[in-house]
């Protein structure tokens, strides 16, 4: 019914809206807290809890909670579809993933089999960077067979995301060599990475909401699905 369709749409806009707010908040509050802290050395609780240089704080929540997201809707997309679900699946899967290591930090053990410096002084940059490029060849034909503004949006999308999780690990790398990791331009280098993936998966997540507009929620396989 188009009245129907017409209060999906409203509901996708409004929570589009709110995906958009909330991480433009945290990085908003979290550029304050590293002004507040290196340039009043003003370093209490208060701040820690919103800068996005720390762990177990706000902004850290929502890492681990926005990749998570991105994997439900990735889910209730695949129990839909009739074609490339195992696609669907495993990139479900993989966010699933994402948003556990956002809180657990298990790509930081992987530093420890590399004895690596300059900008690889966080060797788990290699291993990532392979991942990303077999990921993304086994990924063209998927994205070739999508709608071609959706598959755009999740090129950049995923170019955001790897740019801001993979590739700004190399300056600061070597900023944290040279500099360590207690210095205004750590902060401004991390507080970067930090918002290149919040719009990287928030543009992400936007795009499956619209996918997923006057699509019900169904459990399990789709009729006829493979």
């Amino acid at each position: 019914m188009p009245h129907v369709e017409s209060a999906t749409r409203l509901q996708v806009v409004t929570l589009r809206r709110v995906l958009v707010l909330v991480p433009a908040f945290f990085c908003g509050a979290g550029l304050v807290a590293e002004w507040v802290r290196h340039g009043f050395a003003y370093d209490e609780p208060l701040v820690s809890a919103w800068s996005l240089s720390y762990e177990g704080n706000f902004p850290s929540w929502y890492a681990s909670l926005l990749p998570l997201i991105c994997a439900a809707l990735l889910a209730w997309i695949d129990a839909g579809e009739d074609r490339d679900r195992g696609h669907w699946r495993a990139l479900a899967l993989g966010f699933l993933y994402i948003s556990i290591d956002e809180a657990v930090g298990l790509h930081e053990l992987l530093s420890a089999l590399f004895e690596t410096e300059g900008v690889l002084r966080f060797g788990w940059v290699i291993p990532a960077a392979a991942v990303v490029l077999v990921v993304g060849l086994s990924f063209v034909g998927f994205l070739r067979r999508l709608d071609r503004n959706v598959a755009r949006r999740f090129i950049l999308a995923g170019a955001i995301y790897v740019t801001g999780a993979v590739v700004l690990e190399l300056p600061l790398g070597w900023w944290t060599e040279h500099h360590g990791d207690d210095s205004f331009g750590y902060a401004m280098i991390d507080w970067c990475e930090e918002t290149l993936e919040f719009i990287g998966l928030t543009l992400f997540a936007s795009t499956l909401l619209e996918r997923l507009v006057g699509r019900p929620l169904v459990i399990g396989p789709a009729p006829g699905g493979s």
